[in-house]
């Protein structure tokens, strides 16, 4: 069956959304590529500014072209949640994919869903970016349970999250898929062109940390890992920062005082816009993501789309995508095992293989394949 009408419930422009506003447009445009009529409703409010620990909600970029975008939701307003339910009930669209990342959401999204629910057609399927939050609050488990109850099932994109919904909800269907390709920022460029966009010395070595700042992502693992004397001794070795503090950034500057570390590195502590981040992936030579936990993570696969290669803790679904000694290195999340990584990838020369493995193995992370399983789900419930 094609021709289906789409609704996706989610952050989407002029939102920054830390990803998913990427991931939401994408998944619309793969939705119209197979045939289908695509709405995105996002928020109008999406956190009060007293919760978002970020400069600014909301992007400068131009608004993607071709994707119907309306922003209805005021998460802390109930009669926008009855306006948006009813505006999307009246619709009657086959399916509606909801976004669930954060049990804060769920009153708002679950009573939108219950409303949606009453036209007795639409099919309600949420894809499930973290069932338990990475930092936990009050009312997080009824929240959750308040979202979940009002789906009919639910697509996880990490094993890890697959059995935290589990707990939630076991007699519903479900389907595990890996997070598709990002795809959409552009061609990759040389590693000259990148560094002369970014104002940066092409011949250091640059380790990429890329996305928002918080205590799970440890980064400052990376920076304990960078004092090691065997990555002291590598010449020209530089950390490469790219993201937005989402916390206090003072522990992460004395970390860099205390070992001394300024001159080997290159912070860029503001949100990365869409048209820049090739720049910087196609700028390093390895990504590294030293998580102490986590669900799944869309860096691996911007990573996987420039064919760099990835340093990756063994938490969450990160060991899933990422192949250990083929594509990069599962390590264990502490300092002295991800300097043993990058050693190992320079000492061995190991860029070459490693890109040559990537750009085989990243065929299975298609849009198309993931719209084939959401269709493949909306029939099953």
């Amino acid at each position: 069956m094609t021709g289906r009408r789409v609704v996706i419930v989610g952050p989407a422009h002029p939102l920054r959304g830390g990803g998913m506003s990427t991931f939401n447009e994408r998944l619309a445009t793969a939705f119209q590529e197979a045939g289908d009529e695509v709405e995105i409703v996002s928020f109008s409010l999406q956190y009060p500014s007293f919760l978002f620990p970020g400069k600014s909600q909301f992007t400068d970029e131009p608004a993607p072209q071709g994707i119907t975008i309306k922003s209805l939701i005021n998460s802390v307003n109930p009669i926008s949640w009855v306006r948006t339910g009813n505006y999307i009930r009246r619709q009657k669209p086959d399916l509606v994919i909801f976004r669930f990342w954060l049990p804060f959401m769920g009153p708002a999204l679950g009573t939108i869903a219950r409303l949606i629910r009453r036209n007795r057609y639409s099919r309600i399927l949420a894809i499930t970016d973290n069932v338990v939050p990475h930092e936990k609050r009050p009312g997080d488990i009824p929240f959750t349970k308040y979202f979940l109850s009002a789906c009919h099932g639910f697509l996880t994109m990490s094993r890890a999250v697959q059995q935290d919904l589990q707990r939630f909800e076991p007699n519903k269907p479900n389907v595990y898929l890996p997070h598709p390709l990002y795809d959409n920022f552009g061609p990759a460029e040389s590693k000259a062109e990148a560094c002369a966009a970014l104002k940066l010395d092409p011949e250091a070595k640059y380790l990429l940390f890329f996305g928002f700042i918080r205590s799970y992502k440890g980064l400052d693992l990376l920076l304990e890992a960078m004092a090691i004397p065997a990555l002291q001794a590598i010449p020209d070795l530089k950390l490469l920062i790219a993201g937005e503090f989402y916390e206090e950034a003072k522990p992460y500057r004395d970390l860099i005082e205390k070992h001394g570390l300024q001159d080997r590195l290159v912070l860029r502590a503001d949100f990365i816009p869409n048209a820049e981040v090739r720049h910087y992936f196609c700028a390093a030579d390895l990504v590294v993501q030293p998580y102490r936990h986590a669900t799944q993570s869309g860096v691996t696969q911007v990573a996987y789309h420039f064919d760099k290669p990835m340093v990756v803790t063994n938490v969450g679904g990160l060991s899933e995508l990422v192949p250990h000694g083929e594509v990069g290195y599962v390590v264990e999340p502490n300092p002295e095992a991800i300097a043993a990584a990058i050693l190992d990838f320079y000492t061995l020369a190991k860029a070459t293989v490693f890109a040559q493995n990537i750009s085989r193995y990243k065929e299975r992370f298609s849009w198309s394949r993931f719209v084939e399983v959401v269709y493949e789900l909306g029939e099953k419930v």
